[in-house]
């Protein structure tokens, strides 16, 4: 097993007072004073591993929210006397992004959302929310538009299913220099457009097929219909990649028809897919990419705590560990640390292991995201599928 972890926490080297209390020791405090204090000051105040959340107006009671697992995860603001300011401060180990809003009441009305004071957000199916970056994060350069990249193309693929009964959408990239009679790997990818969307996965695609960090691929970025019901261990999901899709990709396209020229990739649920269409189809898939899986089980009893959508994951799941088998040659794994899926995740590197399968595993301080799974993209993409320096398909 190869494993990758993040780097430790950097000790707190502030020196003096913090931000906030040098503001809070001033004798005299009015709003002119919170004008001054915010005035070019980015928000959150990262100093060292401390991190001050601001909020500035009327109400009876400010709270932070965020997802860190094992930590209160609602954190009461404290509004500083003579002011409309209120303030917050948690420790953030280096390196650490997290996602958060602030939770404001007033009287009996209840609001939830971004912090005002913080143009950093991060985009998701299910909404937006603020960021807080600590020292040490960087957003990573390629994941940022790269000029000098030649952009590959995307093609939609509306193709007819009889085994889920409803028709697919899914969109094919084809890398820059796509050549009809070169022979691709091929990598299908779950909830592709929201990889696309969320995590920028075209940037990336092809930022690292430029830098030849990744080879010259085919990617075809599917989509869900009901995806509580197709995910987690569903057979007509199944039967489609393997005997609908893939044939109709290998009948139009130049793709490898071989194990080690397929993968299958996905987050959250869509890892669950992955991971149970390559256990019901051997020797079929060389390489799985699975991100902050949902891959939870019990030990004792049924009750997991995840509700009813939850079931047939915990079932596939304790059936495997039962009696787990190869799924794939090669599997990528990450997770944030900062998400309760931490341990499940962790927990079943050994499983698979244990079947012969090439684990590398990498964690992130980060939360279940899909700019934590945009993060680690290049970690798993050129690990399965590596630059033509590194390996030839042909």
């Amino acid at each position: 097993m190869s494993i990758s972890l993040p780097p430790q926490p950097m000790r707190d080297t502030t020196r003096g007072k913090l931000a906030i209390n040098s503001f809070r020791a001033l004798e005299h405090r009015s709003e002119e004073s919170v004008d001054g204090f915010l005035q070019d000051r980015a928000v959150p105040i990262v100093e060292g591993a401390n991190c001050t959340f601001l909020f500035r107006g009327e109400a009876d009671e400010v709270h932070l929210l965020h997802r860190i697992v094992n930590q209160p995860q609602r954190v009461p603001l404290h509004r500083i006397e003579g002011t409309s300011l209120w303030f917050c401060v948690i420790e953030l180990p280096y390196g650490s992004r997290v996602e958060y809003q602030l939770e404001v009441r007033h009287g009996e009305q209840v609001v939830q959302g971004n912090d005002p004071l913080n143009p950093l957000v991060a985009h998701s199916p299910v909404g937006s929310s603020s960021v807080c970056q600590a020292i040490g994060y960087q957003t990573p350069e390629w994941t940022q538009f790269d000029p000098d990249a030649r952009p590959g193309e995307l093609h939609d693929l509306v193709l007819p299913s009889k085994a889920l009964r409803r028709e697919t959408h899914s969109r094919v990239y084809l890398p820059a220099r796509f050549r009809p009679s070169t022979i691709y790997p091929l990598l299908i990818v779950h909830d592709g457009d929201d990889y696309l969307n969320f995590s920028s996965m075209k940037i990336v695609l092809d930022n690292l097929i430029h830098s030849l960090d990744m080879a010259e691929t085919i990617v075809v970025f599917t989509n869900p219909g009901d995806r509580n019901r197709e995910y987690p261990n569903y057979a007509p999901h199944a039967r489609h990649l393997v005997h609908e899709l893939i044939p109709h990709l290998e009948e139009h396209y130049p793709v490898m028809r071989r194990p080690e020229g397929r993968a299958l990739m996905g987050a959250s649920f869509g890892a669950v897919a992955s991971m149970s269409v390559a256990f019901r189809n051997p020797d079929v898939f060389g390489s799985l990419l699975l991100q902050s899986g949902s891959f939870v089980f019990t030990d004792i009893g049924s009750e997991h705590g995840g509700g009813p959508v939850f079931d047939p994951v915990v079932k596939f799941m304790n059936r495997y560990r039962a009696r787990p088998r190869k799924v794939a040659d090669r599997l990528f794994v990450s997770c944030g640390i900062y998400e309760p899926l931490i341990v499940p995740n962790r927990s079943m590197v050994p499983v698979w292991e244990s079947t012969g399968s090439s684990v590398r595993y990498v964690e992130a301080r980060d939360g279940h995201s899909w700019e934590n799974w945009r993060d680690r993209l290049r970690d798993g993409l050129s690990w399965i599928y590596p630059g033509p320096q590194k390996f030839v398909y042909e």
